[in-house]
């Protein structure tokens, strides 16, 4: 893993959350703000209320004993008080002291005393100076004052406050990156070691540690495990077919030479035109051998490509039966198929007919004349078992366990032309579409393969 990601991420996540933490902050400060000032403003619309009922009670003298009694009591920081008469004379002002800086002679403009509320600005220290005014009976004008600076400082501790809680955000943002990055980048590096070992040993059989938890990373971590399994299954796959090739292809090709060599050598015309032949026919040998080599490679490791679909089995065992029907008709062998055209398949039709062309052509190779070889199916639940029968011959028990293997041939087929491949070829093309196969056999009686299929979906 190189550090620069892991950086970067941290970065990321430290910037983030530090922004987020800045965000939220303003947007606290800001809700602070107006509910303080709010706060300050109904409780300035409370005094105006009672000051004025007061001073319409008790007059000029009930006001001042209330502002008096309130200031004893110090309910409440002191207020700007004007009391102002019809022909704008002020009868009474009470202001609390250090308040020389707002500029009053605003309250006496008739905007300001028309107006229920006026603010003041105080531009050396930023405060404000909200002024509820309210005029009673004969012409007289009360107007209650507070100032801002109490909010202020509440706020500018706040702010201060909030710079130092920044700070100590700031350092748990890079603590948490970096410890949230080589947490979460666990399977990152869990990924990289295993690519590694692989380079340096070239060995498939690595797998990236997964913790079963199903999350992006982790499912990555599975997905390259089962494209490394499928890898190691290519590779053995191929190693197979190779090995294989190179000693199925040594027989033929050197009886290939010997047949060359020998109608080289003889001089004769209708020798050399045999040798040909001869030549020819090892040829096609050979090149059936890497067909069915590659076809069962690709079967076996999982490559093979299958036109899936539902398919009739009565119309692909009827092709497979028209192949041999001459051969069977000139041994004197019943070939029949009995399947019912109702009962299909899931599967690739062209792979189920060369399956059961083998199978065909095998039953029909070694079942003696006047003999029999039936092809039938039956369906139950989700599986459709097709099978193969003859009268033929049939398997000693000692070669069954083996009739699946490549180029595995009995002592009563060897004989017989072939290179030993066919069973292994629908072996791995069944398993292909998900089947199995088996064979039940009694020597002197015959033998039945059968090979069960999924049915096709309604």
């Amino acid at each position: 893993m190189r550090p620069a990601l892991a950086l970067r991420l941290g970065l990321w996540y430290g910037a983030s959350f530090l922004v987020s933490a800045i965000a939220l902050s303003v947007f606290t400060y800001v809700l602070l703000a107006r509910a303080l000032a709010a706060q300050d403003h109904n409780v300035l619309e409370s005094m105006l209320a009672r000051y004025t009922a007061e001073f319409q009670r008790g007059g000029l003298v009930g006001l001042q004993h209330l502002i008096a009694a309130d200031e004893g009591e110090g309910r409440h920081e002191r207020l700007l008080v004007r009391v102002v008469d019809a022909r704008t004379e002020i009868v009474y002002f009470s202001e609390p002291p250090g308040w020389g800086g707002f500029d009053l002679s605003v309250l006496d403009r008739p905007l300001a005393r028309d107006s229920e509320w006026t603010t003041i600005a105080h531009p050396p220290d930023g405060s404000v100076l909200e002024v509820g005014t309210r005029r009673i009976g004969g012409g007289v004008t009360i107007q209650v004052g507070r100032s801002s600076h109490v909010r202020d400082d509440l706020l500018a501790n706040f702010r201060a406050r909030s710079l130092e809680v920044m700070l100590l955000t700031a350092l748990i943002a890079a603590a948490g990156g970096l410890v949230l990055t080589y947490v979460g980048l666990a399977p990152l590096r869990a990924l990289e070691s295993t690519v590694r070992s692989i380079l340096a040993t070239g060995r498939f059989d690595a797998r990236v540690a997964t913790t079963g938890t199903r999350d992006p990373l982790d499912e990555l971590g599975s997905l390259v495990n089962d494209m490394l399994g499928r890898i190691q299954t290519l590779l053995a796959g191929m190693r197979g077919a190779l090995d294989n090739v190179a000693h199925d292809l040594r027989t033929p090709l050197t009886r290939f030479r010997n047949v060359a060599e020998a109608a080289l050598v003889s001089g004769d015309p209708a020798a050399v035109r045999d040798g040909l032949a001869h030549a020819l026919e090892e040829a096609d040998r050979v090149n059936a051998t890497l067909t069915a080599l590659m076809d069962i490679s690709e079967a076996e490791t999982g490559t093979m490509r299958l036109a899936l679909g539902a398919v009739s089995l009565r119309e692909v065992a009827d092709e497979a039966v028209a192949l041999y029907a001459d051969e069977a008709e000139e041994k004197g062998v019943a070939l029949r198929p009995a399947i019912d055209p109702a009962v299909h398949v899931h599967g690739d039709p062209t792979r189920l007919r060369q399956v059961l062309a083998n199978l065909i052509e095998n039953a029909v190779k070694y079942t003696p004349a006047g003999g029999r070889v039936d092809v039938e199916a039956e369906a139950r639940g989700g599986a459709v078992t097709a099978s193969v029968r003859d009268t033929g011959p049939g398997i000693e028990a000692e070669d069954l366990p083996f009739v699946w293997d490549r180029l595995y041939r009995g002592d009563a087929s060897r004989s017989a032309r072939g290179v030993g491949l066919g069973l292994s070829l629908v072996k791995a093309i069944v398993e292909a579409h998900g089947g199995t196969v088996a064979v039940d056999s009694t020597p002197g009686r015959g033998s039945v393969f059968s090979l069960t299929l999924p049915a096709a979906r309604p």
